[in-house]
């Protein structure tokens, strides 16, 4: 996400606009997930304001719209895809991954259905592929025929690591609600394609997350060295601290990588005075 009402002084600052949140989001990040199109498409004025408010080097992970993975099932909707396509054209040169979120109802038995979903999909448009039935997480021949499918089609598999959050003892409303929502899956921290995409689902207390970071560290760097473009996205449970936490993410691997320092995440001291929200 860009925009989050409690990030205003914390990230934004006072004098940022609802409408500037995302210009600003992208003078220090890279890249965010695009959830809203799961939702609802946006309009035409919106792709083009998204699509100026960012620099080319800019890259959004849209999600493909519930109506094609969820109520359709990626079955008899060509159209469909083709309308979200054309109206996400502008953007087309920013996109880091497509991304179709499936849900667990979505089993293994459902795979060639996936497979010619991706073989109609636009050859030009990188895609990532999210599951969530834990037949697919099982290291058997359901899971096999999965990831070869993926490496044979070039696309990559989402990994979910929700660990951290479940690690957390459910005491707040905010951990209680990420128990009950955030897929619970194990970590598979495979790469079937260039673009290896990682949802990180963080602890509450930013110190805790450390150890959880560590292999994913060492994973990232390996990616980095074959030449792959991987993708980050961090989470908290109530997302008000989710800056802060993928800034320390990135810090940790500034120590094994070279990489360029983010803008500083607060962009003015902090203030005595309650935040107008």
């Amino acid at each position: 996400m860009w925009s989050h009402n409690q990030w205003q002084h914390s990230f934004y600052g006072s004098g940022t606009k609802p409408g500037e949140r995302l210009a600003r989001y992208a003078q220090v990040f890279h890249s965010v997930e695009g959830n809203t199109t799961f939702y609802a498409s946006p309009s035409s004025s919106t792709v083009n304001n998204w699509n100026s408010a960012t620099p080319d080097d800019f890259r959004f992970t849209f999600k493909l719209p519930s109506t094609i993975t969820h109520q359709q099932k990626l079955s008899h909707c060509d159209q469909l895809v083709s309308e979200f396509i054309h109206l996400m054209e502008p953007l087309h040169q920013k996109i880091g991954l497509w991304k179709i979120q499936l849900p667990a109802a979505f089993t293994p038995h459902s795979l060639p259905i996936l497979e010619r979903f991706i073989d109609r999909f636009p050859k030009h448009l990188p895609l990532g592929v999210e599951v969530r039935h834990l037949g697919f997480f099982d290291k058997g021949e359901q899971e096999q025929k999965l990831n070869r499918m993926l490496i044979e089609k070039h696309v990559d598999r989402i990994i979910m690591d929700s660990r951290p959050v479940f690690s957390a003892p459910p005491i707040t409303e905010a951990v209680i609600e990420a128990h009950n929502n955030k897929p619970k899956v194990p970590v598979h921290a495979i790469s079937t394609a260039n673009t290896p995409m990682m949802r990180f689902i963080g602890h509450p207390d930013m110190a805790s997350n450390d150890a959880f970071f560590t292999p994913w560290l060492t994973k990232l760097e390996t990616w980095v060295k074959e030449g792959k473009q991987p993708f980050v996205f961090i989470h908290t449970p109530d997302n008000v601290e989710a800056p802060e936490l993928a800034d320390r993410l990135y810090q940790q691997l500034q120590q094994r990588l070279t990489l360029p320092d983010l803008t500083p995440i607060c962009p003015e001291p902090p203030s005595n005075q309650l935040p107008l929200l």
